[in-house]
């Protein structure tokens, strides 16, 4: 059942959207939330078949590469050490272990739910080093670095991070130079228009995605999450494709605005620098992640302690079709391992763990006719 607070809205944006799907177009959503909104929502079956919406890599947990949770695992073997982690990361498959594995032989592992109560965790463990698993974009990135900040001005020096945080734009760019092609993946999809994430537009503002839209002929739509706000998104992106235009466009007006969140900006250019990144599934995108500044390394936890260089197994040695599905260029249906070895129950990748991963969120909602 539609879950909507507009319906007669939701119908005549549906309606919209019969008369502009002339031609068969690819959308993509890059934010799990999206994710999860369209499906719950039950919005497929507005949607004309001409229109595809795309999942892509709009997960944090998903894309954090294995070797970064390796390098989790390490840390978190330290008798000396508590690793602080969001609840999603814990069952996140590496390697036949996980955190929750990793605690449950030993490891202090504990689940926060922001950077500032692990900084609180090492105000109250003075005889420990904790370390915070920092993953997320840009989103959670101003949050880390005021926690960052705040450790500095108390002089908590037990307290430091593993980062992990990457950028939305750069991965856009990447999928759209066809750079991330890899050896036995279907043939990449041709993205029409995006569908940008609202939480991390809200930081960066709309200014990021100009370049994506005139360098690419990419339209670019920033959307809410009602199912009315998804909807109105779609309208937008099918009008400007039939009329051959790539604009960015604010539909989340009520939320973003064109400068973003100049506090939250400021935070994060004041305790990160940019640098390149490893995503799972697209490999190395440059200038799309987060390392300290040097005048924060004392909280770079890599830095820190000496971690070891590991090799470990790639998604499709195990069968996993995960970094196909962030590329959005597989359904989750489509992974022979959907719903059959790879369930919640029993993950084989990251995309079915997380409470964003569209192989769970496909999972979940298969009865919504989506």
């Amino acid at each position: 059942m539609l879950q909507a607070r507009d319906k007669e809205l939701v119908a005549a944006l549906s309606r919209a959207l019969e008369k502009l799907a002339s031609r068969p177009v690819k959308f993509m959503e890059v934010c799990g939330t999206h994710t999860v909104a369209f499906h719950r929502a039950g919005l497929r079956s507005l949607v004309p078949q001409n229109i595809s919406l795309l999942s892509g890599p709009g997960c944090p947990v998903c894309v954090t590469p294995q070797k970064e949770i390796q390098k989790a695992f390490q840390i978190a073997r330290r008798e000396e050490i508590i690793l602080a982690t969001f609840g999603d990361m814990m069952r996140v498959p590496v390697d036949s272990s996980s955190l929750e594995k990793e605690r449950s032989m030993g490891a202090d592992v504990r689940v926060v739910l922001s950077a500032l109560e692990a900084v609180k965790m090492a105000q109250e463990n003075r005889d420990k080093s904790v370390v915070f698993f920092a993953v997320g974009f840009e989103t959670t990135a101003p949050t880390v670095a005021s926690a960052i900040l705040h450790a500095a001005q108390q002089g908590i020096h037990n307290f430091s991070i593993l980062c992990a945080h990457k950028m939305i734009p750069p991965a856009m760019k990447a999928l759209l130079e066809g750079g991330v092609v890899r050896p036995g993946s279907p043939q990449e999809v041709k993205v029409d228009g995006f569908m940008c994430p609202g939480h991390v537009s809200a930081i960066i503002g709309t200014h990021p995605y100009e370049e994506i839209a005139a360098r690419y002929s990419a339209p670019c739509v920033i959307s809410g999450f009602e199912p009315e706000d998804m909807l109105e998104t779609l309208v937008m992106l099918a009008e400007m494709t039939s009329e051959g235009r790539a604009e960015v466009k604010n539909q989340y007006r009520r939320v973003v605005k064109p400068e973003g969140n100049a506090v939250a900006l400021q935070l994060m250019d004041r305790v990160f620098r940019v640098t390149d990144a490893e995503w799972r599934g697209l490999g190395l995108i440059p200038r799309s992640g987060f390392r300290l500044a040097e005048e924060f390394s004392a909280f770079d936890a890599e830095s820190q302690f000496e971690l070891e260089s590991v090799v470990v197994a790639e998604d499709e040695q195990r069968g996993c079709r995960c970094g196909d599905v962030l590329r959005g260029s597989l359904l989750p249906e489509e992974c022979p391992l959907f719903g059959v070895v790879c369930t919640p129950a029993t993950p084989v990748g990251a995309c079915m763990v997380s409470s964003e991963g569209t192989c769970g969120t496909h999972y979940r909602y298969r009865s919504k006719g989506n």
